[in-house]
């Protein structure tokens, strides 16, 4: 696992701020991570697609989580050289760089929900939604144990680089088996992290009682109605575009 795949994982790591984003209800943030995704899919011109992406930066920017979003994207590089080189070869360059734009709209989307939602907020807002209990606390903790699993993969790595082994020499296949003494301890630490997340659920008597009650209750504001309005409204003229024709300056490609 590389510097810019445990990068990657910290797309899942919560970062408490107060903002306006943060204060946000988190069925609002799932709703326009939802729908940001969807138009991401809808869309097939680099146009529409740069278009998304420019405008959820000035909310990371109110959401104060900009550097780290940025640092996070660092870790998809390895992933948009190899669509760049393979559908440059077999379909277009232009198809490459929508592409792209696809998978940074995506990862983006559900970057702010996570950077901006606590795991328990999160797993409240599931069962507010009706997701079974357990289901939503299964979630809730494997979001949460994301970003340990990317600092315990870092250490194991420095660790073993210690002992003098060495990542980054040699061909593709001696780089893969030099990761062998890497992924070993993650899967032995992995398996006695849940033994032991299990024995704590188990000894705290998890699942003995169905009906359960809670500390507090989720509740949106004028806020949040606003934004699910306005994201409903940009859904609803987006698909209208589809069907009708996107406008000619939307539809720019590149000509190789």
């Amino acid at each position: 696992m590389s510097q810019n795949t445990i990068n990657l994982l910290d797309i899942f790591k919560f970062k408490r701020k107060n903002t306006f984003i943060h204060n946000l209800d988190p069925r609002t943030k799932l709703y326009f991570a939802i729908t940001i995704s969807i138009l991401s899919l809808i869309f097939t011109d680099i146009i529409p697609l740069l278009i998304i992406f420019v405008s959820m930066i000035p909310i990371f920017i109110v959401a104060k989580s900009l550097k780290h979003w940025i640092k996070t994207l660092q870790g998809l590089f390895i992933l948009l050289l190899i669509i760049i080189i393979i559908d440059t070869l077999f379909i277009s360059f232009s198809v490459a760089i929508s592409m792209i734009f696809r998978l940074f709209n995506l990862i983006t989307s559900f970057s702010l929900f996570f950077l901006t939602t606590h795991p328990d907020d999160f797993s409240q807002a599931l069962i507010q939604m009706y997701v079974p209990y357990s289901f939503a606390f299964a979630l809730s903790l494997s979001v949460r144990f994301i970003p340990t699993l990317g600092i315990e993969t870092q250490t194991i790595m420095d660790a073993q680089m210690s002992r003098g082994l060495e990542l980054q020499k040699g061909n593709i296949i001696k780089r893969v088996k030099n990761f062998i003494p890497i992924i070993i301890p993650m899967i032995v630490l992995s398996i006695r992290r849940a033994i032991l997340i299990a024995e704590s659920l188990e000894s705290r008597g998890f699942g003995i009682i169905k009906k359960r009650t809670y500390l507090y209750k989720l509740n949106m504001n004028w806020k949040d109605y606003s934004i699910i309005i306005l994201l409903t409204f940009i859904m609803i003229i987006s698909i209208i575009f589809i069907n009708l024709g996107l406008p000619s300056f939307l539809l720019i490609k590149i000509p190789f």
